[in-house]
């Protein structure tokens, strides 16, 4: 292979990894990752090793899919007792840390009772001195925040924990990411670099660019054992074409789950970017990174979970992307991570935060900001925000999983930004209760009945029919509803035509439609063209 130019194969997966297991948002700001190494991975592995038998049951039953089991061999436990002895040693000071945030909680529930805090500090436990405030809110409940850019400082931010698995895929199947670590398998290559590490940059650049061999060995690392393994990964073989659009119109493509590219001759933007990357055979229709233009003016994230934040897709198009675009917040509290310092630690050099409200203007186009009510079980998460896309005075509405728990709201909003004329909502409307996503960075023990009655769910049919008469749209489209099979290994969503989601959605689409109103939900790929109202300027 030496002296000639090489393309990364369409179905080589770039896998991040996080102490071998899925590296999610969580896994990133070091507070969040301290109390899901604790409360997540560690209490997975040692009810593992402790009943593997009662894993292989369980992942064996539909109804404990998304559950806390892990997808491997029972005969494969020494390996995670091998990996569980070397999460206690490695991640020690995340065991300290995360010890220390269930102490400062105990003291500031029985002694911070409204008097002065200043005594407090003193009994702050060590490991977390200097690094938060004291505070109580308006009704005199004790609370702390962190300086969240000071833990990125410290040694609390361990890159070493970060990795990419390296491995060429030909379907869908995946363990369920948050359950399931990656041991060592055949055909997988496993490169000790952290997610800003400039040489995933230039490997991803390989799919549509061919280089040396020799220059991403040198650039990555490889070792001479691998090298056999690492070739396997390359062709001489061009991708196709890509084909930039040039026509006068806007054009909607949809890439599953909530990934949607809009894009007219001058600006391309991308929302909530998770793509099927990988060219192996399927029966369902869908667009790969190869519909994916060379420069990405705008990605815009709606909220900070794993289906909406997906490194594997986004690590890759890192190098393409020229504004990411992230909901502002900065409150330092543990379960509202800042996604701008985030993405700014892992090799974003383009992240811009958008308070709600505030409109980002260019080419003919404006992105603004809107508030994001639902999903999110109750907690005080402010790192989330809506997107109103309008191009030309063409109006697309992009809600996520906005549940409308108070419809004034979204009437004020309307009087800002008037009817639309594309509306996007997310329908899943069950979710998963408050623990299965926030379980690790809760303290405090909650009851089952509380736990199951805060959801993170999207609108059913009557909230989300709510919002469709405030926003008028002539086109409404139901999405980020995970049923894509690639997104099954993220999400762990398999509906059948009796899952309450699919009959809320059926029911809006029917009503949108006896409206008047072009419906659908939307599976696999779409795309749409749509006339300006007014023309381009030059």
């Amino acid at each position: 292979m030496n002296g000639n130019k090489f393309y990364l194969k369409p179905n080589v997966v770039i896998e991040p990894l996080f102490d071998r297991w899925y590296a999610w948002s969580h896994l990133i700001s070091p507070a969040t990752a301290a109390m899901n190494v604790v409360g997540r991975h560690l209490n997975i592995m040692d009810s593992f090793i402790m009943e593997p038998s009662v894993h292989a049951e369980a992942v064996l039953n539909p109804k404990m899919k998304g559950g806390p089991f892990m997808d491997i061999p029972v005969d494969r436990v020494d390996e995670v007792n091998a990996l569980y002895e070397k999460t206690m040693k490695q991640q020690d000071t995340s065991l300290k840390f995360a010890k220390a945030v269930k102490e400062l909680d105990r003291l500031l529930e029985t002694e911070g009772k409204g008097m002065g805090m200043e005594t407090l500090y003193e009994k702050v436990p060590p490991i977390l001195k200097g690094y938060v405030e004291l505070f109580y809110d308006r009704n005199n409940n004790a609370d702390f925040r962190f300086f969240e850019a000071l833990l990125y400082k410290s040694r609390f931010y361990n890159k070493t924990s970060q990795s990419i698995a390296l491995w060429v895929t030909e379907n869908d199947h995946r363990p369920f990411c948050l359950s399931t670590p990656r041991l060592d398998e055949p055909g997988v290559l496993h490169l000790e670099i952290p997610f800003d590490h400039a040489g995933i940059d230039e490997l991803a650049k390989m799919k549509r660019s061919p280089q040396s061999l020799e220059y991403i060995k040198t650039l990555l690392g490889i070792a001479p054992a691998d090298e056999a393994l690492f070739d396997t990964f390359f062709t001489t073989t061009p991708p196709p074409v890509y084909k930039k659009y040039t026509g006068d119109k806007i054009r909607m493509r949809y890439f599953g789950h909530a990934c949607i590219l809009v894009e007219t001759k001058d600006v391309s933007i991308l929302v909530d970017p998770l793509i099927s990357y990988y060219g192996y055979d399927t029966d369902i229709e869908h667009f790969s990174d190869a519909d994916l233009p060379d420069v990405i003016d705008y990605v815009l994230i709606t909220h900070n979970h794993q289906d909406h934040i997906l490194f594997e897709t986004l690590l890759p198009l890192r190098h393409k992307i020229k504004h990411l675009i992230v909901p502002r917040t900065n409150s330092g509290q543990l379960e509202n991570p800042d996604l701008r310092l985030m993405f700014s630690n892992i090799g974003f050099h383009q992240v811009e935060a958008i308070e709600e409200m505030e409109t980002i203007t260019f080419t003919n186009t404006t992105i603004t900001g809107l508030p994001f009510t639902g999903e999110h079980s109750d907690l005080n998460i402010l790192s989330k925000a809506c997107y109103l896309v309008q191009i030309s005075g063409f109006k697309l509405l992009f809600l996520a999983d906005s549940r409308i728990s108070e419809p004034a709201l979204y009437k004020h909003i309307h009087d800002s930004i008037g009817d639309v004329d594309v509306m996007f909502l997310g329908m899943e409307c069950d979710g998963a209760p408050l623990t299965w996503l926030y379980g690790p960075l809760m303290t405090k023990k909650i009851t089952r009945e509380q736990d199951s009655s805060r959801r993170l769910a999207g609108s059913d049919c009557v909230k989300g029919m709510s919002l469709v008469e405030i926003f008028n749209p002539r086109e409404v489209y139901v999405y980020a509803m995970g049923m894509e099979p690639w997104l099954e290994f993220i999400s762990s969503i398999k509906y059948t035509d009796a899952s309450n989601p699919i009959i809320q959605s059926n029911k809006l689409v029917k009503m949108c439609e006896e409206k008047g109103m072009i419906a659908e939900r939307l599976f696999g790929e779409k795309e749409l063209l749509y006339e300006r109202k007014y023309a381009a300027a030059e």
